[in-house]
């Protein structure tokens, strides 16, 4: 049976040729090939992968990564729809765990990105996965917000994060904390309760790893 990392790859690399090379996503200024290309240098550009988070490697990454954007476009999907076996995060081994929150993330970032999206009905199992991850998300991407959030998903479960202060109360299902947590505040379907202020910083704040 598939993992969710499988599944969310191939309906990702299906959407891509559906919407074609120039459709929006939800990432700054790109469109679908620029995102298949970061995913393409994420998993088989080992020399350039570092530059996606570390500043120093950023330009020779994204060198490598408008090279990769100007191949063939249906070439590209394909490299993402079957990655490599040899790859650091997509063998057997870490699939599941490297990308599973990564593809869904990605997924909904060209969802979300076009005209009449709507929220998916995920599985109580998927979204319990999303929800470990979310939970995990949650004090790594607001452990610099001066605020105490109480991170809820009902009936999956809460945390707390934020480095201290005023308190405020984020509500929603896993998927949507997971987009929320990633940077992609305004297209998730979340709640925040507290100070109308605090919680339009938090709706502002630059979020993510």
């Amino acid at each position: 049976m598939p993992t969710y990392a499988q599944t969310e790859r191939r309906d990702l690399a299906d959407l891509f040729l559906a919407v074609g090379p120039d459709a929006p996503t939800l990432n700054d200024g790109w469109r679908t090939r620029d995102l298949a290309a970061h995913l393409i240098v994420r998993e088989r550009r080992p020399d350039a992968a570092g530059g996606i988070v570390l500043p120093p490697l950023r330009g020779y990454a994204e060198r490598v990564r408008l090279r990769i954007a100007g191949r063939p476009y249906p070439e590209i999907v394909e490299l993402v729809r079957h990655p490599p076996w040899w790859s650091p995060i997509s063998n057997p081994l870490f699939d599941r765990a490297a990308n599973t929150m990564e593809f869904f993330i990605h997924h909904e970032d060209v969802r979300r990105a076009q005209p009449g999206w709507h929220p998916r009905e995920l599985t109580a199992d998927f979204q319990a996965t999303l929800w470990r991850r979310a939970s995990t998300l949650a004090r790594l991407s607001l452990r610099r917000f001066r605020a105490a959030v109480l991170v809820q998903a009902p009936g999956y479960g809460e945390t707390s994060a934020g480095a201290g202060g005023d308190r405020l109360r984020l509500v929603a299902a896993p998927a949507e904390l997971v987009l929320f947590l990633s940077g992609r505040q305004r297209a998730a379907r979340a709640q925040i309760e507290g100070s109308p202020p605090l919680a339009a910083r938090l709706r502002e704040a630059k979020l993510g790893f």
